[in-house]
C-alpha cells in the first residue's frame, strides 16, 4: 500500500487497484480509517476528532490530487506523493 503522505503522525495510503468508491486510508498510532475522496466523510474505521479534523483539512487542500492518485493507481500502479499539511 503505498504512502501518499505523511504529516503530525498521520501517514496517508492508497491500496492499489483498490475497490470503490474513491478512498484513501488515514493511520495514526493504533487508529485506521478509509475516508471517502468526494466527501471526505469516513468510510470505515476512526481516528481520534483532533487527527481526524487535520486529515480533513488536509484532505480538502489536496482532494483533486487525491483523485488524480486514485484514478492513476487503479489504471498503472503509479502515483505522486502528497505535500503534507504545514
Amino acid at each position: 500500500m503505498p504512502e501518499i503522505s505523511r504529516f503530525l503522525g498521520v501517514v496517508i495510503l492508497m491500496h492499489f487497484r483498490e475497490h470503490n468508491p474513491p478512498h484513501f486510508h488515514a493511520r495514526y498510532n493504533e487508529f485506521e480509517a478509509a475516508l471517502l475522496i468526494d466527501t471526505l466523510g469516513i468510510m470505515d474505521g476512526h481516528l481520534p476528532p483532533r487527527v481526524l479534523s487535520l486529515v480533513v483539512e488536509w484532505a480538502a487542500i489536496h482532494q483533486a490530487e487525491l483523485l488524480e492518485n486514485w484514478n492513476a493507481l487503479r489504471a498503472t500502479g503509479h502515483y505522486r506523493r502528497i505535500e503534507p499539511l504545514v
